[in-house]
C-alpha cells in the first residue's frame, strides 16, 4: 500500500470543529493507516500571515519522508499556500500534489481587516502570471460560493493557469453548506485522479 502524509490546512475563524469535513478527513485517513496532520493554526480569528507561513514551513518539514506528501487547503489557507509558493517557502519541494478548495476572492478579503493582508496584490500577482505551479494542483469551489462573487475561474483559475472544478450548490464547502463529511475528497487523497463531487 502506498502510504501518504497529508497536511490539511483550515481557513479563517476555523477552530477545527469535529464535525467539519477536514476533521472528518483527517480521521478517515488515520483509520486507513496514513499520516494526517490537521494543525490548529495560531489565532484563527485574527491570523497573521507571517506566523501562519512559519507554521506551514514547520509542518511541511514534519511530513513523513518516503510517503506521498499531499496538501489540502481550504478557504484562507489557499491564500496562505499561494503566498508560500510565491516565496518558495522551505519544504515546498517535498510536496507531491495539492488541492485548493474554495479560496475567498481578493475583493472579499479586502473588506475584512483581519485577513486583508492575505490578498494577492502587486508583485505577488506577477509571480503567478503565466507561470506553472510547482506541484500538480487542483482548484475546486462551489458554483455559488458567497466568498467568490467573481467566480473561482476569474478570481484564481486564470491567474494560476488552472481549470477550476465547479461543484453545483456547494457554496463555501463548509459546515453551513452541509460539508461535515466529503467522501470524494478522501478518494482524491488516496488517488489524485479521483473525481471531486458534491457531498451525497
Amino acid at each position: 500500500m502506498t502510504t501518504r502524509s497529508c497536511l490539511i490546512l483550515h481557513g479563517w475563524q476555523n477552530h477545527r470543529p469535529e464535525d467539519h469535513w477536514q476533521h472528518w478527513l483527517a480521521d478517515r485517513l488515520t483509520e486507513l493507516g496514513h499520516e494526517a496532520v490537521h494543525p490548529q493554526l495560531p489565532d484563527p480569528d485574527d491570523p497573521d500571515l507571517e506566523v501562519w507561513l512559519s507554521e506551514l514551513a514547520r509542518h511541511l518539514h514534519g511530513l513523513a519522508a518516503g510517503s506521498e506528501r499531499v496538501v489540502v487547503a481550504h478557504s484562507l489557507s489557499v491564500l496562505l499556500w499561494l503566498h508560500a509558493v510565491a516565496r518558495d517557502l522551505p519544504g515546498l519541494a517535498g510536496v507531491d500534489r495539492v488541492l485548493l478548495v474554495a479560496p475567498p476572492s481578493g475583493s472579499v478579503l479586502a473588506r475584512y481587516p483581519e485577513v486583508e493582508g492575505f490578498r494577492l496584490t502587486g508583485n505577488l500577482l506577477a509571480r503567478f502570471d503565466g507561470r506553472a505551479l510547482p506541484h500538480p494542483t487542483r482548484l475546486v469551489a462551489g458554483d455559488d460560493d458567497p466568498y467568490l462573487p467573481e467566480g473561482v475561474q476569474a478570481a484564481y483559475g486564470d491567474l494560476l493557469g488552472l481549470t477550476a472544478e465547479l461543484l453545483p450548490g456547494a457554496a463555501h464547502l463548509d459546515l453551513d453548506a452541509g460539508y461535515g463529511s466529503w467522501p470524494s475528497v478522501l478518494e482524491w487523497c488516496l488517488d489524485g485522479e479521483a473525481k471531486l463531487r458534491v457531498r451525497e
